[in-house]
């Protein structure tokens, strides 16, 4: 049987690292190839969609996606899926990624779908947040990038005090945005984090997947924000 969308839809909210924002391959690939390990953009980008799986499996037990120790291993998995995985190098990326761009770090980058979607959904009147673990740098990356405008609210762990899969910031958003948890979608690119977070809290969620790696779950698969939005909206 199909999954299917809310009905009625009144709000959707999203993640915002590896959903609405991209980590910066480019930047990556630059400082493989700098250290005599080059490897491009759009591999990079494949691994990192491999590695979010297999981080999934670490988060179940509980740890946080903010800890030291849960970036390391994301970092480890991605150069390991990019074939790029000896230790000397990963902990030379490692210290690298530790001093790139603070305190964003290489979530800068917008999706490229992410514009449209959030446009599409405030145009057909849902209200749109963002639910993100992050550092308190999330709404501020989303000012620089253009995309804050679109956007109703956005919740940060690191400012709230709480972080997903706690449902207490799944209900913060429900709150803000006024309705009922039947009536909201949430949008992540991670099963255990976002998807089953969401469900505890009453709403359903949407998979991000768009390297088809996460194999049959019991919810609804999107390649990217625009076609979640779309399939929330009725034509997918």
């Amino acid at each position: 049987m199909p999954f299917r969308p809310p009905a009625p839809l009144r709000a959707i909210f999203f993640d915002a690292g590896n959903t609405l924002l991209r980590m910066n391959y480019a930047a990556i690939a630059a400082q493989l190839d700098a250290a005599g390990h080059a490897r491009p953009p759009d591999t990079l980008q494949r691994a990192d969609w491999r590695a979010r799986v297999r981080l999934d499996a670490h988060l179940v037990t509980g740890v946080s996606t903010e800890s030291t120790s849960t970036g390391d291993l994301y970092l480890r998995y991605l150069l390991e899926e990019a074939g790029a995985g000896d230790a000397a190098l990963v902990e030379t990326m490692g210290r690298w990624r530790s001093d790139y761009n603070p305190p964003v770090g290489v979530w800068n980058t917008a999706d490229p779908d992410a514009e449209a979607a959030l446009v599409l959904a405030r145009a057909r009147g849902l209200t749109v947040g963002v639910i993100s673990n992050s550092n308190g740098s999330v709404e501020g990356i989303l000012e620089s990038l253009g995309l804050r405008r679109h956007l109703d609210f956005v919740l940060d762990s690191h400012v709230v005090g709480v972080e997903k899969p706690d449902v207490r910031i799944f209900a913060m958003a429900l709150a803000r945005a006024g309705v009922r948890s039947s009536e909201a979608l949430y949008v992540g690119d991670l099963y255990s984090i976002d998807v089953l977070g969401a469900r505890r809290a009453g709403l359903e969620a949407v998979l991000l997947d768009p390297g088809a790696c996460w194999g049959a779950r019991d919810c609804h698969a999107a390649a990217s924000p625009l076609a979640a939005v779309e399939w929330a909206l009725g034509g997918a």
